[in-house]
């Protein structure tokens, strides 16, 4: 179907609903994107991109702006938390350098998507609440907070975890409490610290950090398990004695990051099912969801962003290369659906594995070590169906 003119309207202003934009508009589509905020602002927090992430922001012809809003990560290493000692290195230089593994801030990749999809030609409309979502006429149609009714021959939901849009398509989701809770913070950082991701490990915790804009600034995630329920919010604040507290036995290294720490924000982790009904063809056009609308993922394998940006790039060019929108948002579902299965699944892994304790943790931190020395690359190796995917090619397997 030809994208020339085509009236769309994207619900959320996010990685994936920018990015998503930005495609359409860059084939010529008239794309609106409908924000429920007052302005595009984003939660301080780093985020990972990786090359199957990367690549499709180099198709977007966004690739020089990444570059200059990012680091290069040079490695991920696995750190025993409590004792400071190196388990084992992930070298990312052996992974796509012509993509390369990105740390920034996730506030600019937002801002370096915007300003694309406003380059593209995009319409961004702030203040746009969404109240209803209608799927029962010839068209898809939205009912915003202050009275008013959108019709749109092509619905994007790019919504996020509360999607309406989702809800719609599938009707109400109840996620479960993983008993698990996230504390997020940037701090200022020492610009000699190497670019690489130190993956803190310890019995029922852990702790992710990696340098942001230039090493001036280190992004912290740290997990515990409890029982106690923590409300499903990017936007809850925490004491910051609660954090220190729960890595008390961790390194110094952990320690002093930490001591820097004010007022971080605290998120219970839930874990929900990939949807099952991504699309629904209705006349010429039709409905999709991409993204945290689609597959809300834990943050064990840093690829939400990636996933939305994928997502991204393979709908756009469904739509624009099938006769029909039926075709095309059928064809976007099956390839999507099961590649995002598998990378929820691997990430649900690895909060089990990050966890350990007693004999299970010293046999796991032994093999690693023992592979790491054997082997180097084997480790990493395992996830090539993952770093080493580009849906912007078409050879490329389903996943």
């Amino acid at each position: 179907m030809s994208l020339i003119g085509q009236s769309v309207i994207v619900v959320g202003a996010g990685v994936a609903g920018l990015a998503v934009a930005r495609a359409l508009a860059l084939r010529g589509a008239a794309v609106t994107v409908l924000e429920q905020a007052d302005a595009i602002r984003d939660v301080g927090a780093g985020l990972q991109i990786s090359p199957n992430g990367a690549c499709v922001l180099r198709a977007l012809g966004l690739h020089g702006a990444l570059d200059a809003a990012s680091t290069r990560a040079g490695a991920i290493v696995l750190i025993d938390g409590p004792t400071g000692d190196p388990v084992t290195r992930l070298d990312l230089a052996r992974l796509r350098p012509d993509q390369g593994y990105h740390f920034l801030h996730r506030a600019d990749l937002i801002g370096l998507l915007l300003k694309g999809a406003q380059d593209a030609g995009v319409t961004l409309r702030l203040l746009s609440r969404i109240e209803t979502v209608d799927l029962s006429g010839a068209h898809p149609a939205l009912l915003l907070d202050r009275g008013e009714r959108i019709e749109t021959p092509l619905l994007i939901g790019a919504d996020g975890l509360h999607s309406r849009i989702r809800a719609a398509l599938n009707g109400p989701a109840a996620p479960f409490f993983t008993g698990q809770v996230a504390w997020r913070a940037v701090v200022p950082a020492d610009r000699t610290d190497a670019p690489v991701a130190e993956l803190h490990m310890g019995p029922g915790r852990h702790l992710v950090s990696y340098p942001l804009r230039g090493g001036s600034m280190r992004n912290i995630v740290a997990v515990e398990e409890r029982a106690k329920w923590a409300e499903e919010s990017w936007t809850l604040r925490d004491d910051s004695m609660d954090l220190r507290l729960a890595f008390a036995g961790f390194s110094p290294r952990v320690r002093g990051w930490l001591d820097a720490v004010e007022d971080p924000w605290l998120w219970g982790l839930f874990r929900h099912e990939v949807a099952r009904t991504w699309v629904r063809p209705m006349g010429q056009g039709g409905v999709a969801i991409l993204g945290d609308a689609a597959h809300p993922t834990l943050p064990f394998l840093a690829q939400g962003a990636c996933m939305g940006l994928e997502d991204a790039w393979v709908l756009a060019r469904a739509l624009a290369t099938h006769d029909s929108a039926a075709a095309a948002l059928a064809a976007y579902q099956e390839q999507r659906k099961p590649r995002t299965t598998r990378i929820v699944a691997a990430a649900n892994a690895n909060a089990r594995a990050y966890h350990l304790s007693g004999l299970p943790r010293l046999i796991g931190h032994t093999g690693l070590r023992l592979l790491g020395r054997l082997s180097p690359g084997a480790m990493l190796s395992r996830f090539d169906w993952l770093y080493g995917h580009d849906v912007t090619r078409t050879d490329q397997p389903k996943f």
